[in-house]
């Protein structure tokens, strides 16, 4: 079995958008550590039907110096 401690994702995809991802995931791990990304601004993805209010953003484009940070203190949380 693969231990996964972070699922780093999309907001918008086709089909499904992150926070199901996000969710589906939690079912089989629910200690998993979720980080979303997205063009959209935090305002505009946000919404109840997406994200809801309290995630783990990041605002593309990323760079490293946002992304590894952002990883850690997640990872560390």
């Amino acid at each position: 079995m693969i231990n996964i401690d972070l699922l780093l994702t999309d907001v918008i995809m086709p089909g499904m958008n992150g926070r199901e991802l996000a969710d589906g995931f939690k079912e089989i791990n629910p200690n998993l550590k979720c980080m979303f990304m997205s063009g959209y601004t935090v305002s505009g993805v946000t919404h109840p039907n997406i994200l809801g209010a309290e995630v783990n953003f990041l605002q593309k484009p990323i760079s490293d110096r946002k992304l590894a940070p952002g990883i850690r203190e997640l990872l560390d949380s």
